[in-house]
């Protein structure tokens, strides 16, 4: 019996995704951005653990809806055909009821944020829900599904602002931060998608490699400069300290040289795989650049 429930955990566990920290570790990465970069800067405690158990539960909504929107295509590629709802070790009706929950666990953790910022982070909240949920679909009716999914993380930025500072009222700063994780995003999932590329086109779904083609490497690329020159404008609007900098041209060259490898291998899940955990890696050096300024 016991074993049987440890299983079924298993396998909700994977269905969350929870047993693949990079994917939780990309979403939040982007919140500490803008956390650290705030005039409040350095986040209470309280914050950050609202922030982080937040971006679990909500992450774990979209992993959730993306599956159940995929569950037939799933089964048709190789990457995602192991996934507990297409191989049907998780049931259709577990799959809802654990959705709902983790919603309900979300608007549980929206209403613990202190009073005077509650509210707005409501409002943010319940306007990035729509998208949460639409991406799934989006890869049926839209060229460029990966920006949706851009959007969804932008408001990883935007609702820790709020949280913080009770306010939008961030200046070029904020934006700044937005524009970045909104381009990170793009470039990196764009690099995920190449590993379906072939599939996907078979199964007749979009994503921005198979739109872009060609162009997908350069894309890439110039998404992760960009992300790194408006990064380095809001430091430099935050009043960062020099010790941010090295962080930053270490993860600015970096990212390109990370390009510059996938120009050199085939496209393949191993390939994708170790480029989407090398952005992890990359993300989180900046963000450490960020602390380092902040409490040296």
């Amino acid at each position: 019996m016991n074993n049987l429930l440890t299983q079924k955990m298993g396998y909700y566990f994977q269905l969350l995704r929870w047993n693949k920290p990079s994917g939780r570790l990309i979403l939040l990465i982007p919140s500490g951005w803008s956390l650290w970069l705030t005039p409040a800067a350095p986040p209470s405690l309280l914050i950050l653990g609202i922030i982080i158990l937040g971006g679990l539960f909500v992450s774990g909504a979209g992993c959730i809806a993306n599956d159940i929107w995929d569950r037939k295509f799933d089964k048709k590629v190789i990457r995602t055909k192991e996934r507990p709802l297409a191989n049907g070790k998780v049931s259709l009706k577990a799959a809802w009821i654990l959705l709902i929950l983790m919603l309900f666990f979300s608007l549980f953790i929206v209403l613990s944020i202190p009073q005077e910022s509650r509210n707005l982070c409501l409002l943010l909240s319940s306007l990035s829900l729509p998208f949460i949920l639409l991406y799934p679909s989006a890869k049926r009716w839209f060229q460029y599904p990966q920006l949706i999914l851009s959007i969804c993380w932008g408001f990883s930025v935007l609702i820790p602002w709020a949280a913080s500072e009770s306010s939008l009222a961030g200046g070029v700063t904020l934006i700044f931060c937005w524009l970045a994780t909104i381009l990170w995003t793009f470039g990196f999932d764009t690099v995920y998608a190449m590993a379906d590329e072939s599939e996907d086109k078979v199964i007749g779904i979009n994503s921005s490699a198979i739109s872009l083609g060609g162009k997908s490497l350069k894309t890439v690329s110039l998404c992760y400069f960009l992300t790194c020159i408006f990064l380095a404008l809001a430091a430099f609007k935050a009043n960062l300290g020099l010790i941010y900098w090295p962080f930053w041209l270490i993860t600015t060259l970096g990212m390109q040289r990370e390009v510059f490898l996938l120009s050199s291998k085939s496209k393949g899940i191993k390939t994708s795989g170790l480029h989407f955990s090398n952005q992890v890696r990359l993300g989180s050096l900046l963000l450490l650049g960020m602390v380092f300024s902040k409490i040296i």
